[in-house]
């Protein structure tokens, strides 16, 4: 599996990590390491705590493979769940905020196309990031804010100074596009 290869299907992905391919879990990392990270520092506001929680997520990953279930969603949603419920356990483990400040909402963990959540696209494929940059600027903006650099809707929509619906109407539009380009 070469790092430099921009689109790779999720089921080849997946084999090749069950027989602990190194290359194939390293172009993982490199592929949604920033996603992650993202997700992370939204919930635990530390940067450096998030950089060590990113490291024991992707630990996680690898050594739980086999708890994945492609029948119940895609391997990135299950990366995110592992992703937010680890930076919640480090919270409440360390108390560092009250716990009516942990942010569990569906928009913090930013789960792609919730709808099709079980459905295989055909062909699914990874690497995001080289597909995203086929959009729109305005759309790509968007979808590198709020899927990559794990802003909710509402502080995408600050840091653009856009009114929210239009942010929202413009991340659904690139996320119908992307799925259009996934087909």
């Amino acid at each position: 599996m070469k790092r430099q290869s921009s689109l790779v299907s999720e089921s080849v992905l997946i084999e090749k990590l069950i027989q602990r391919d190194q290359q194939a879990f390293q172009w993982l990392y490199d592929q949604y390491s920033p996603a992650l990270y993202g997700v992370v520092l939204r919930i635990v506001r530390d940067d450096e705590q998030a950089a060590d929680l990113l490291q024991d997520i992707f630990i996680k990953i690898w050594k739980n493979l086999d708890a994945y279930d492609a029948t119940k969603g895609r391997l990135f949603t299950w990366m995110l769940n592992v992703a937010r419920n680890t930076a919640i356990d480090s919270l409440r483990a360390r108390k560092t905020q009250p716990f009516a400040e942990i942010r569990t909402d569906a928009e913090t963990v930013h789960i792609v196309d919730q709808e099709h959540n079980t459905e295989q696209p055909k062909p699914e494929h990874i690497g995001l990031k080289d597909v995203v940059n086929q959009l729109r600027p305005e759309r790509k903006e968007l979808i590198d804010l709020v899927y990559f650099g794990g802003y909710t809707h509402e502080e995408a929509a600050e840091k653009l100074n856009l009114p929210l619906g239009t942010v929202k109407t413009r991340v659904r539009a690139a996320l119908q596009e992307l799925k259009q380009l996934f087909r």
